[in-house]
């Protein structure tokens, strides 16, 4: 009995060991715009202030080594960007339709503040979702619920898009493609809304639509899937035929169908499920070579009785080999929650820690940008040092096009004090990191990385080392949107 209890904080202490980082791990957070989640934290707020709490989260999570931001830019029909296909969203203005004043080209400021600190700017879109309530006096009559009224269908409390109708689609195509084309973003995001949650009591009205183009034989349920698909599918081709290296990712409702259901099915008792209930086939889009990732939405807690986190990531990691794949973790459940799992403060360093145990999951997305800032401090201070005390190179597309990147040359390499301050110029079109390594026994160890602007062919760039670091020998290399990367360089600190 003696030797059981000096056994046990042995356990204990393995248990809570941590891995080792992996070279190459997408470390995202969302930060959501929707009733004005994260940011801006007012639409009223004048633009110093709104510009200032961006690049706080901003900050904050590249301390944290975090590698990208996830922003949402529509809404609900709206957007954060100047276009003619939706109206401007009154989560940034107060108003919706109206144009920020002195702020006219927000979503390209966005881009390059997030690309300044290293990280990849994924743009988060919510496709059919029309309106966030049934108040519709806060809409600008050039939204589409005025402009297309028979395109939406009310449900619960909200309105929201036809997904059957072939327009729909083709409109939200036409909104991917400007996206993609006049902006550098690094990929698009869908969340989990395509068809709505489902309301007790209430039908989906889309009966004249599915009699309409629904296929003989074919079930409102698995029409309503197909047009999910086709959405995908297009969006996709859209994205690669435009800019290949673009990426593309879904951050499905964490159960795809419950074992009861069907012997496929993780052994959850969720209420609602992705495929069953909102139409969505996450296991399809990877099969067809849809997605670049997948970033399905676990936020239970490690042993919850309902839908266990560690149940739930370990079926993902089992039956998406074929993908990216990234676990979305609910941090804003800490300290918040009737699970008293989350008054804890290791359960989302044991949800890191089993991710990284499991082979096939690439990286973790934080819900929401706000829930670390300033509040939790435990948790931050384990989270920076047990696993993101070092950069991490982001995982590539799937769809990787191998091609020769030239060495940068070095135009000038100087150190004040603890910063590295190199200016490179180089001849790729497509770069994406200028990339910082320590050499030792010729292994190399990234400490570093700066964003490199479709844009720009040379730039300065200010990397911060510490003592140790700066003793080390040190390297750079380029990699290009593709994930390919250079020869390594040797660089001497003047």
């Amino acid at each position: 009995m003696q030797r059981f209890l000096y056994i046990i904080p042995i356990l204990f202490l393995l248990s809570c060991a941590t891995t080792k980082a992996p070279k190459e791990e997408f470390r995202g957070v969302w930060i959501a715009t929707v009733a004005n989640i994260d940011w801006p934290k007012h639409p009223d707020d004048n633009l110093a202030k709104k510009k200032q709490d961006f690049i706080g989260i901003l900050d904050f999570y590249k301390k944290m080594n975090f590698n990208a931001a996830i922003v949402q830019v529509r809404t609900a029909g709206d957007a954060f960007y100047p276009t003619d296909l939706a109206p401007w969203s009154r989560y940034l203005t107060g108003t919706e339709g109206e144009a920020p004043k002195g702020f006219e080209k927000p979503l390209e400021w966005m881009i390059a503040e997030t690309h300044k600190r290293g990280m990849e700017f994924h743009a988060w879109l919510n496709p059919y979702r029309a309106t966030v309530s049934l108040d519709t006096s806060l809409l600008s009559k050039t939204h589409d619920y005025y402009q297309h009224p028979d395109w939406i269908i009310k449900y619960g409390k909200k309105n929201y898009y036809n997904p059957g109708l072939p327009e729909v689609r083709e409109k939200f195509n036409s909104i991917i493609k400007e996206l993609v084309t006049k902006y550098e973003v690094d990929a698009i995001h869908f969340d989990d809304y395509f068809y709505p949650y489902k309301v007790e009591g209430e039908t989906f009205s889309d009966e004249e639509t599915f009699k309409k183009y629904g296929l003989q034989d074919q079930t409102l349920e698995d029409w309503r899937r197909s047009n999910v698909d086709s959405l995908v599918r297009n969006v996709h081709e859209t994205i690669k035929t435009n800019k290949p290296w673009v990426q593309f990712g879904i951050s499905p409702f964490g159960v795809w169908k419950n074992k009861s259901t069907d012997p496929r099915g993780s052994d959850t008792k969720a209420g609602q499920t992705t495929y069953e209930d909102l139409y969505a086939d996450p296991l399809l889009w990877v099969q067809e070579g849809w997605l670049d990732y997948l970033a399905p939405q676990v936020y239970w807690s490690m042993e919850y009785a309902v839908a266990s986190h560690k149940v739930i990531t370990t079926w993902w990691a089992n039956n998406t080999p074929n993908t990216n794949l990234y676990v979305g973790n609910g941090t804003y459940k800490i300290k918040n929650n009737a699970d008293k799992a989350w008054k804890k403060k290791n359960e989302i360093p044991k949800q890191l820690n089993f991710a990284r145990d499991l082979e096939n999951i690439d990286g973790n997305i934080f819900f929401s940008a706000k829930s670390l800032i300033g509040q939790h401090k435990k948790v931050n201070k384990k989270l920076q040092k047990k696993f993101y005390s070092l950069p991490a190179e982001n995982p590539g597309p799937l769809n990787k096009v191998v091609r020769e990147i030239q060495l940068p040359a070095i135009d000038s390499v100087h150190l004040n004090n603890q910063v590295l301050d190199i200016c490179i110029s180089h001849t790729d079109d497509i770069p994406r990191f200028l990339n910082l390594y320590i050499s030792k026994r010729g292994k190399t160890q990234l400490v570093g990385k700066e964003y490199l602007s479709e844009s720009d062919r040379d730039g300065c760039y200010q990397l911060n080392l510490t003592e140790k670091q700066q003793r080390s020998n040190l390297q750079i290399n380029i990699s290009d949107a593709f994930g390919n990367q250079s020869a390594m360089q040797p660089i001497n600190i003047k």
